[in-house]
């Protein structure tokens, strides 16, 4: 999505700033060396409050006083509330895996390939510093687990871990959302120009890298820009959602239809509606049991910044039939926007933001942040506790020991 200014903006609290060590005093938990507690008591009142214009959710990560940009980053688990402290246990680790200088290959369709151990994950279609769009796809890459865990308890481990280029067979036009389908990968492909539609297809996660596509078409007629999916855990149907980021990075022609959650039964081949009413839907999950569809509106990037439209989560219930009802708004982003979307086996809501991946409690109360100080458009968990989060141009690896950073993955699909 969008980048960054790259001005960090200090804000000066009024009053005292609680220290992160007297708060860890009151907490029946240690903080981890890599954490800080972050006590939003201390910042509820501030002497002078920047305008919109100055400061928003386009800006720099916020950086409050007594605090530096520097320092935020050192300890990069933002404790917010002690249910944090049990997610990331006595010993996290947070370790840049790989970087490139401009080009943002690390971006979304973060996938586990449990059967070789290996995580995939796609470039950013219709950015400039890639190149990619309309004459040329956004491609597939891929590392070993194996070569991250081995350097997990370095801080900076670039050039240790080899990323290996995918060259799907045929090639899937600007995939950008991905999940373990059946063994195989299925993409949210984005689609390429007025005549290379959008589509759910199959990847096979080994050489030759072939491709099926399931899906490219509602009663004929094209999607706008298919961003993202997810299988629901009881009844394995397939929901993505249909933004038009396409149209908005100059690929993908005017929309058709308008914004929507979709859904698609794969054994009958019936594509239905499962909700409407958002300005750009983006990431999608559901909670471990399945009573819960998680969505991600980003509309404040839809035709450049529109800080009046939502950077926020909204939680449906999904009802035993699989249709979407009672939708509320569970969490609303204080940096860019609520991205890629995934759940922990607890039930906790894990999203990619403007300054790493944010955690909340399944009430919607945030309780902890792992802190990239940039874009961390999308991540997943890639089983024993771990993460790969993409974050553009740095990949990350982490490692969480509190024993419910697990992900929340529909095993038969694995």
């Amino acid at each position: 999505m969008a980048s960054l200014r790259s001005v960090a903006v200090t804000v000066a609290l009024a009053g005292n700033l609680v220290s992160a060590s007297s708060l860890a005093s009151s907490s029946k938990r240690a903080v981890p060396a890599l954490a800080q507690v972050i006590n939003q008591k201390s910042f509820n009142v501030l002497p002078s409050v920047p305008t919109a214009e100055e400061y928003n959710a386009s800006s720099a990560p916020w950086v409050p006083l007594n605090f530096t940009a520097a320092g935020l980053a050192d300890k990069p688990f933002h404790v917010y509330d002690d249910e944090f402290l049990a997610i990331i246990g006595p010993n996290p680790t947070f370790t840049i895996i790989a970087q490139t200088p401009k080009d943002p290959i690390f971006h979304e369709a973060v996938v586990w390939y449990k059967a070789k151990d290996e995580v995939f994950f796609v470039q950013n279609a219709g950015n400039p510093d890639a190149g990619t769009g309309l004459n040329k796809s956004a491609a597939i890459y891929k590392i070993s687990l194996k070569e991250a865990d081995a350097v997990k308890n370095l801080r900076d481990a670039v050039g240790k871990v080899e990323v290996v280029h995918v060259p799907s067979t045929p090639e899937i036009p600007n995939p950008n959302g991905a999940t373990q389908y059946k063994s195989q990968i299925l993409f949210a492909a984005e689609g390429q120009g007025a005549k290379i539609p959008p589509a759910l297809i199959v990847m096979n996660p080994v050489e030759p890298y072939n491709t099926t596509v399931l899906l490219n078409n509602y009663f004929g007629r094209q999607f706008n820009s298919l961003n993202d999916l997810a299988i629901h855990p009881k009844n394995l149907d397939v929901y993505f959602t249909d933004p038009t980021y396409g149209e908005s990075n100059n690929f993908r022609p005017a929309p058709g239809m308008q914004n929507q959650v979709w859904r698609y039964n794969d054994r009958t081949g019936a594509v239905t509606v499962a909700a409407d009413g958002f300005v750009m839907p983006n990431g999608i999950t559901f909670s471990p049991d399945g009573k819960y569809a998680y969505v991600t509106d980003t509309g404040i990037w839809r035709h450049g910044l529109e800080l009046s439209n939502p950077s926020s989560i909204y939680r449906f219930t999904v009802q035993p039939d699989g249709t979407f009802e009672d939708r509320k708004t569970f969490a609303f982003v204080d940096t860019n926007i609520p991205d890629g979307v995934h759940t922990d086996s607890k039930g906790n809501v894990y999203a990619g933001a403007g300054d790493g991946v944010y955690v909340w409690n399944p009430s919607g109360k945030l309780i902890g942040k792992i802190y990239t100080g940039r874009t961390a458009a999308n991540f997943q968990f890639v089983g024993g506790g771990r993460m790969v989060v993409c974050g553009e141009t740095r990949l990350y690896y982490v490692t969480l020991e509190g024993g419910t950073g697990e992900g929340a993955f529909v095993d038969s699909y694995l």
